[in-house]
């Protein structure tokens, strides 16, 4: 646990949410109401499935044909995928894209329910559902995520997670989009849990990796190069640096 929580300090994502997650929370305390637990439990629940959306709908939607926004889809997803026990690789480039998403959503669900509660309570509401529930739901995500790919030793929940998360990797990619641990449930409601016999009859082990694309194919070959990876899938890098 100690390793993964190094790494979850290190995510530039969630050192930049940490200040909005803490303004929830002192609101929380502040003007505390029952009605606040359910803001929280909506927002807990609500992350998860966002978690499962952005993952199956963003990260693995078909690869761009043009190299640039291509480029952008592998620093994001893919790269984790040819090189998943790359910690530089385990959360996308854009570290303020949480932040802006957060603030997005606590605006849109501050409109919805002002004509409701008022813009006060509407606000606030939406503050602590957001920067309170889903920020602590999205750290624990990157901390099943973080413990699914470190080589360290594991307990029996740490096992779990890893069983779980790393089947989506090196067994069936089109399936298993959840990571928190006890989120399975979203993957069966929506047809993609892991199944074994559909996993054998998908895997090809020239393209496990690389999300069924070519390993040879040239947007692959010069996305690596750009982000200084090595020339192969599962070869140890040389040192990452940023695409100019």
């Amino acid at each position: 646990m100690i390793p993964a929580l190094r790494v979850l300090m290190h995510m530039g994502g969630l050192q930049r949410l940490f200040p909005f997650w803490l303004s929830a929370l002192v609101a929380f305390v502040v003007w505390f109401s029952p009605w606040l637990l359910l803001a929280v439990a909506y927002g807990v629940a609500i992350q998860f499935f966002v978690e499962y959306a952005m993952h199956r709908f963003l990260y693995h939607r078909k690869p761009p044909t043009e190299q640039s926004p291509f480029n952008v889809l592998y620093r994001a997803h893919i790269g984790h995928h040819e090189f998943p026990h790359d910690p530089e690789f385990f959360t996308g480039d854009d570290h303020w894209f949480a932040v802006r998403f957060g603030l997005g959503s606590a605006a849109l669900h501050t409109l919805v329910l002002w004509p409701f509660l008022g813009l006060g309570p509407a606000a606030l509401a939406a503050w602590v559902a957001l920067f309170l529930g889903s920020v602590s739901a999205f750290a624990f995500y990157e901390f099943c995520h973080t413990i699914a790919h470190l080589n360290v030793p594991k307990g029996w929940l740490g096992q779990r997670i890893t069983r779980d998360h790393l089947a989506h990797h090196l067994q069936d990619h089109e399936a298993t989009f959840h990571v928190s641990f006890g989120m399975g449930w979203i993957d069966r409601l929506f047809g993609t849990g892991h199944d074994r016999e559909t996993a054998l009859a998908r895997y090809d082990r020239k393209t496990i990796l690389s999300l069924g694309m070519d390993p040879e194919d040239l947007r692959l070959v010069t996305a690596r190069k750009a982000w200084n990876l090595p020339p192969r899938p599962g070869m140890k890098k040389p040192g990452m640096k940023r695409a100019g």
